[in-house]
């Protein structure tokens, strides 16, 4: 029996090189910032050429929007553990080892600038929060629904509170949070949430 022959014409898109451009962009973009971007050197540390970025994304941003969405919600643990403070040490543990990356301990501060900066690219930060807020908001739900938190709480206040005692922390101060810091910064966060 013969094999499948392979697809002609069109380059098929790989998923493993999709993800070695992402990696590669990240890692340009902790260097340079987007603005210096540059997808002829992206390409390179991919060991791909400049083609394999065009073939999937048509310009930088939505290069950069896709990657920040394929990024965003992984580095985050949104799911149910069973009671309020266990979500949220699942979630807080998991950003709190994101946020020690090197790669996004600098690409964060410079994500804030550039909403300021670009506009184009803040509508793909915005994209980005509300895909992040609706699956906190799953997570105030289930509080709600185990009578854990007030079925009236202030939502919009309630996912600000969640993840600004770390990000202040660590990328807003640049400092490091222990084991029993992050422990005690969930407690606060569960007693903030109490109070929204």
């Amino acid at each position: 029996m013969k094999g499948k022959r392979k697809p002609s014409g069109a380059a098929v898109i790989r998923p493993d090189v999709t993800q070695s451009l992402y990696r590669a962009l990240f890692e340009e973009w902790a260097e340079t910032g987007y603005s210096a971007i540059s997808l002829e050197r992206v390409a390179t540390r991919a060991g791909a050429g400049k083609a394999a970025i065009y073939r999937r994304w048509p310009t930088k941003l939505q290069f950069a929007t896709e990657a920040l969405q394929s990024a965003g919600i992984a580095l985050s643990d949104f799911s149910d553990h069973g009671s309020l403070t266990a979500d949220l040490q699942a979630y807080l543990r998991t950003s709190h080892v994101a946020m020690r990356h090197r790669l996004i301990r600098r690409i964060l501060p410079d994500i804030i600038a550039q909403r300021i900066r670009s506009p184009e690219l803040s509508s793909a930060l915005d994209l980005l929060a509300s895909e992040r807020r609706q699956q906190g908001n799953l997570m105030l739900d289930r509080a709600i629904a185990r009578g854990e938190l007030r079925p009236d709480l202030d939502r919009e206040l309630a996912l600000d509170v969640i993840p600004a005692f770390l990000f202040m922390r660590m990328i807003v101060r640049g400092q490091r949070v222990s084991s029993a810091e992050l422990e005690r910064q969930i407690r606060a966060v569960a007693a903030a949430l109490a109070a929204c």
